[in-house]
Formats: structure tokens, C-alpha cells, sequence
């Protein structure tokens, strides 16, 4: 089977799942994949060599100023014709399947050469009423056009009662005990009120993580780095709790690892709200609309939180997606949610949820 895989590049969840799927393709002699990514200049990408000799577009993404979607900016930065070229110019008859994660180059593609497609993205569960925040047209339409598949097979942090599938983690499940760190990634915001944001506080130590340090400093209790998957991976096994925008991978990791979060969602994003709105019903994340210096001092003598055990080998959605029975999304869900592992605390609060979304 040959497959084209698209990877939405904004941020770096959509690349931290398609690492986990890419490590697990190449250990299978039954399946060629390509890679295409979308979203960013190439030479931001980084720790890429799983994906091999990837092709790179720039696609469509949000432009944000000051931790908000800037609208005006987005229209501006939008190339509209060098989309519709660059999607011309896919051989998508050339593959057997696309997989897509948000990515409009192959997923139109894919849907103007009649190719199959199944999007495996965090996007695809918002086509079911799972919580969420209530959405403009806009927010709608991009979710149902922006990279349109013929599958939908969400990804969630519960299933809600809809054919939705876990999150696979990669990781290594070795306890060590949390130091007195906290890891920070608020790539949407300015390193300025970041600073500020964490300043007062220095009696605690922060490893903040963002895309415009281009050398690593140590400034007070506040130390500045830049962006390293591998570096990154290590401090959030062993920190104590991690500040962060809201995007749904890195919310993963930390529920995996029961790392305790603060979550400030990007304003404007319809997904980042809706993770935060859906981390909060559950009692899994404290939530703050703003950098808030008095929200993070209350968030900081809280416990650490029971982690949820999710997957870390995808082999039965690869083994599914070879046998191309690709209608039977139920019992591929089921299967993948009876490796879940949820503590009782999670469990109550899932009790809680209206028996449909159960």
C-alpha cells in the first residue's frame, strides 16, 4: 500500500502525533509512505528525520499576534494561488490512501483525483457533538472544508459516546520523581509577558520553551530555550506541571505523564477554546482567558494530577487501515479504548457527562 500522509505544520502537535505513526510505518515492509507537511518555512521544522526526504508547502495557517488570532494578518499571509497550483501539482493518483491531519494541500488533492482519504486528526471529532465551544460559521466551515476527507476518525481525550479514537502517546513510561521545574510553552505569546507573567515567582523555576529564542539563556528563575524535541520530552517527564497554550497533543502528553496543567488558550481559536472548555468539565487543567500572574500562583500549590494511561503503539490502526475495511470505525474504536487506562478520579468525573457522551 502507498500513502500519502499530510501533516498540518502549525505548532507542533500535529508533527508530535505524525512521528508516533511515521516510527511505526517504517517498521512495516507492507506500506510506503510520503510525507507532506504544510504550515511553516522548512527550515523551521526540526527533528524531522523520521519523515525522510518530506515535502514542504506553505499552505494555509493562522497568523497570531500577542496570544490572538489575528484575522487581518491571516487574509494578508493567505496565497491563494500558489494553493490552488500547489495542490494541482500533488500526484495524489499515485497512492493508494491519503492520511490527513488537517493539511489542505493533500487532502484537496486527494478529494479533485477521487483518491480515499481519512482524516486522523484532533479536528475530525469536532464533526461530532462532543463539548465545545460555541463556534462562529467561520469555525464551522473551516472544520468541515479546510482539509475535507472522505473518513473522519477523530482523535480525543474521551470518546463521548462517537466513533472517536485515543490519542497515541510516545513515551517512556519510567517514573522518576517531578523536580521542582515547570515546563512552559506558550508559543502564541510574546516573550515579554511571558517574563512577566512568571517573574514574581522565584521561588520556582521555569524552562520555557519558544520559537523566537534562537540562543539558550538563564535569566533569574527563568530559563529560555529553544525549540529541541528531544530536550523538551525530558523536562516534561520530570517536571512538576507545565504552563501552556491549549493545544490538544502537548494537553495529551501531560495527561499521559499526570503532569498537572495550566492552560491558556489561544483567543480567537475555536480548538483551543474548545480543549480548554472540555480539560476543565473534567477537572484535568486550570484554565486562565489571560496571562494571569494570580491565576498561576493559585494553579502552583496544587496537587499533581492521576495520569491517564493512552496508547503508545499504533499497529491496530495501521493493521486496520491496510485491511481497508475502513467502515468498520466502531470496532477500531473499541479496541483502541480498551488499552485506556483512566484513574477513578477521571472516571467520576466521566459519570458525570450526559449518558449519551458516555
Amino acid at each position: 500500500m502507498k500513502i500519502l500522509y499530510g501533516v498540518q505544520g502549525t505548532g507542533n502537535g500535529h508533527t508530535t502525533r505524525a512521528r508516533v505513526m511515521a516510527k511505526a510505518f517504517n517498521q512495516r515492509s507492507d506500506i510506503q509512505v510520503d510525507y507532506l507537511f504544510s504550515g511553516r518555512d522548512k527550515n523551521k521544522y526540526f527533528d524531522m528525520e523520521v519523515f525522510g526526504d518530506f515535502a514542504s508547502y506553505r499552505g494555509l495557517t493562522f497568523e497570531t499576534k500577542g496570544g490572538k488570532i489575528s484575522k487581518s494578518a491571516t487574509f494578508k499571509s493567505a496565497k491563494l494561488r500558489e494553493l490552488y497550483q500547489d495542490i494541482k501539482s500533488i500526484c495524489a493518483k499515485d497512492y493508494d490512501l491519503v492520511i490527513n491531519d488537517f493539511e489542505p494541500i493533500s487532502a484537496w488533492a486527494a478529494k479533485l483525483n477521487k483518491i480515499p482519504s481519512i482524516s486522523i486528526s484532533h479536528q475530525a471529532a469536532f464533526m461530532h457533538p462532543v463539548p465545545q465551544q460555541p463556534g462562529t460559521l467561520l469555525d464551522k466551515l473551516i472544520t468541515r472544508y479546510f482539509a475535507p476527507t472522505d473518513l473522519h476518525l477523530g482523535v480525543h481525550w474521551y470518546h463521548f459516546g462517537h466513533p472517536i479514537m485515543p490519542p497515541f502517546i510516545e513515551a517512556d513510561d519510567s517514573q522518576s520523581p517531578p523536580s521542582r521545574t515547570y515546563l512552559v510553552y506558550l508559543p502564541f505569546e510574546e516573550i515579554d509577558d511571558i517574563n512577566a507573567l512568571l517573574d514574581p515567582f522565584s521561588e520556582h523555576d521555569f524552562i520555557c520553551f519558544h520559537p523566537k529564542i534562537e540562543q539558550d539563556e538563564h535569566l533569574g528563575n527563568i530559563q529560555w530555550r529553544r525549540p529541541s524535541k528531544v530536550d523538551f520530552v525530558r523536562i516534561l517527564q520530570s517536571c512538576s506541571g507545565v504552563i501552556a497554550n491549549a493545544g490538544f497533543e502537548l494537553a495529551s502528553e501531560c495527561l499521559h505523564f499526570g503532569k498537572k496543567l495550566l492552560i491558556k488558550p489561544l483567543s480567537g481559536q475555536f480548538e483551543q477554546l474548545s480543549n480548554a472548555k472540555t480539560l476543565v468539565q473534567l477537572d484535568l487543567a486550570q484554565s486562565m482567558p489571560t496571562l494571569d500572574s494570580d491565576i498561576v500562583e493559585e494553579w502552583l500549590i496544587k496537587p499533581a494530577i492521576e495520569r491517564i494511561a493512552y496508547p503508545q503503539n499504533p499497529d491496530i490502526l495501521i493493521d486496520w487501515l491496510v485491511k481497508r475495511d475502513w467502515q468498520a470505525v466502531n470496532t477500531l474504536c473499541e479496541q483502541l479504548w480498551s488499552k485506556v487506562r483512566f484513574p477513578q478520579s477521571v472516571l467520576t468525573q466521566l459519570d458525570k457527562l450526559p449518558k449519551a457522551s458516555r
